[in-house]
Formats: C-alpha cells, sequence, structure tokens
C-alpha cells in the first residue's frame, strides 16, 4: 500500500502542473500576443510580468514533476496564481471565465496540498535526505 500512495503522489505532482509547463512553454512561443492580452487588462509593464509569469511557471512546475525543493515550487505557483486569477478570470458574467475562475480555485488548493505535505517518497527531495541521512 505504501506503493500506491508513493506512486500516486508522483503522478498528483505531474498532473497537477502539466497545465502550467504547457503555459509556459506556449507563453514563451506567443510572447507579444501574450503581452497584448495582458496589456487588455489594464496591466502595466507587460514584458516584465510575463517574462515573471514564465519564470514562476517553469520552475514551479520542473521543481514539483522533479520533486526538488517541492515546497518551493509549489509557492511559486501559488504566487502566480493569485494575479491570475484575480487579473483575468474575475468576469462572473462570462460562464467560461467563471470555469477558468474555479480552476484557478482548485488548483490553488492542489498546490496548498502539496506545499502543506511535502512530495512524497518518490521524489529528489525524498531522495537526497535519504542519502544525507
Amino acid at each position: 500500500m505504501e506503493w500506491l500512495k508513493a506512486f500516486g503522489s508522483l503522478l498528483g505532482r505531474v498532473l497537477l502542473v502539466l497545465i502550467f509547463l504547457n503555459s509556459g512553454i506556449s507563453k514563451i512561443g506567443n510572447f507579444e500576443g501574450t503581452t497584448q492580452y495582458m496589456a487588455k487588462f489594464g496591466m502595466p509593464y507587460t514584458s516584465f510580468f510575463l517574462f515573471g509569469a514564465i519564470v514562476f511557471e517553469l520552475v514551479g512546475s520542473v521543481s514539483i514533476i522533479l520533486g526538488y525543493f517541492t515546497r518551493f515550487g509549489a509557492l511559486l505557483i501559488l504566487l502566480f496564481l493569485i494575479p491570475t486569477t484575480l487579473i483575468f478570470h474575475t468576469n462572473f458574467s462570462d460562464r467560461i471565465q467563471m470555469i477558468m475562475f474555479m480552476k484557478n480555485v482548485s488548483m490553488f488548493g492542489g498546490c496548498l496540498l502539496l506545499f502543506a505535505s511535502g512530495p512524497g517518497r518518490l521524489s529528489l527531495d525524498y531522495f537526497l535526505r535519504k542519502i544525507r541521512g
């Protein structure tokens, strides 16, 4: 039963952050278009904030997938989700935006659980802790 918990934790980490990994990569490929989209919402310094979003999404995702500095990775994703959710997904008269808001709230909850409980046994954090004794 312990292997099931370990594998479930690994799979859960990967599934939780695939959306952020994909999003960060997509933002690199469409940097100009994404800055224009952000500007439509009145955001200043769009290139600066977009670069930060890409770093938070990619570093957070890779950290969580590998289980290396997992809590830090979860924190990066949490910090990314707060302004993203509050700036881009608060038009509740649009059903799609309401769904996007709730999706982000759910992912926030998943990251909070990961932040609180850690990565589990199938992670670099666990492996390195075992090596250090």
